[in-house]
């Protein structure tokens, strides 16, 4: 892409889309990625099956990804201030390529580790790039229109791919033959598909001739800024803790707790879950940030609430109902902590801030599994999500205050 050739008297660069339809290239591989990410959630129970590995086995597959989105956001995920954001959302697609043909040609507990770390890994890469990328592409072919629009482009995308995949993965489960090994055949095509046309996105970083010495993520704010900064973290982390449990343990909960088996519906409750919380980012943009707030706490609490109740009388209904509640609140409550992180980050470290409100963000995913997991060991499922649900109202009460309080 790179090669240039001499032409008399003009200079031939490579082709580059303008920056709206590139502002939408990136929007589809962010998407792709994300899908990607949460497809194996509904096959848990198959491989569970298959193998014969008890329930917290699952949660440690699904730590594995969490651990290699938190690394690769520690590592390098704030790098596109300096290599470039195409570059470095073009580095997560490839790294996504690698684990879709892994699944492929290694899917014991060992390789589901292995290619679910990498999963991780680029989805670490990808998510601060890919929405720093989003807000400079639609600043330069919208500049009159502000940062609504990428803003809530990027956080739907999010959720949004995250909600595709375990719908893709059940129904693939379901209806079609092979479902440990197809649906990831058919992402390895859409990737790369992805991959090929972000290599054609223009660049929206000017790369320094001296490049600073490598550094690891931290987080660089004013004094002033870190009271907004630390409640839109809590926020996120506690946003996220209830995606984990849903892209873990739904699945688990369904077919032990409410005696649900059908494997399409294993993969559209996590769907509903994170359908709620992108359709919620859209059907109230328009709301002013303290009243999207004040809604993302109230949905948070009866969706909590309700998740608790669902499995202790082993109701269906209230357990979807509950987890629509919450994942719409999440929805409304992790798009006001991007806004916040966006609003008190220098244009020149908007990604690694941005990095460092998703690392947050995907250890909230990973850690409270990871100790349901180790609780599941010694104690049953029902009093352990009970606990689980409980602990998560409590961090996201004073959160969501903090953030009202400065909205």
């Amino acid at each position: 892409m790179s090669t240039s050739i001499y032409v008399p008297s003009s200079t031939r660069r490579p082709f580059r889309l303008r920056h709206g339809a590139g502002f939408w290239v990136i929007a589809a591989a962010f998407l792709a990625v994300m899908a990607f990410s949460t497809i194996p959630t509904p096959l848990y129970a198959l491989y569970q099956a298959r193998d014969g590995f008890p329930t917290w086995v699952v949660t440690v597959i699904f730590a594995a990804y969490a651990v290699g989105v938190i690394a690769s956001l520690f590592l390098i995920g704030h790098l596109s201030d300096i290599a470039g954001r195409r570059r470095m959302v073009l580095i997560a697609v490839l790294i996504e390529i690698l684990s879709a043909a892994l699944f492929l040609v290694w899917n014991d507990v060992a390789g589901l580790i292995v290619a679910r770390t990498l999963s991780g890994i680029g989805v670490g890469a990808l998510t601060a790039s890919a929405t720093a990328h989003l807000s400079e592409l639609r600043a330069v072919a919208r500049p009159e229109e502000g940062l609504r629009l990428a803003g809530t482009v990027s956080t739907v995308v999010n959720t949004g791919g995250l909600a595709l995949g375990p719908l893709i993965g059940g129904a693939f489960a379901q209806f079609l033959p092979a479902p440990l090994l197809l649906p990831y055949a058919v992402f390895l095509v859409i990737l790369a598909v992805a991959a090929v046309a972000v290599a054609l996105v223009p660049e929206t970083v000017e790369r320094a001739e001296e490049r600073p010495a490598y550094r690891p993520q931290r987080i660089s704010l004013p004094a002033e800024a870190r009271g907004a900064f630390s409640a839109a973290a809590v926020a996120a982390f506690a946003g996220f803790a209830v995606f984990g449990l849903f892209t873990s343990l739904a699945p688990s909960v369904l077919a032990g707790t409410l005696h649900e088996t059908s494997h399409l519906l294993a993969g559209a409750v996590p769907f509903a879950v994170f359908a709620a919380s992108a359709v919620s980012q859209i059907v109230f943009v328009r709301m002013s940030t303290r009243g999207q707030l004040i809604l993302a706490l109230v949905l948070m609490l009866l969706g909590l609430s309700g998740l608790a109740a669902s499995v202790l009388v082993a109701s269906l209904a209230v357990f979807v109902v509950s987890g629509v509640l919450a994942g719409a609140g999440v929805g409304l409550q992790f798009r006001s902590a991007i806004a916040v992180t966006a609003s008190i980050a220098a244009p020149e470290r908007r990604g690694e801030v941005l990095s460092a409100i998703f690392l947050i963000a995907y250890i909230g995913l990973a850690l409270p599994v990871l100790l349901v997991g180790i609780a599941l060991i010694v104690w049953p499922l029902v009093p352990v999500l009970v606990v689980f649900v409980t602990a998560i109202a409590v961090l996201s009460v004073p959160a969501g205050l903090g953030m009202l309080r400065r909205a």
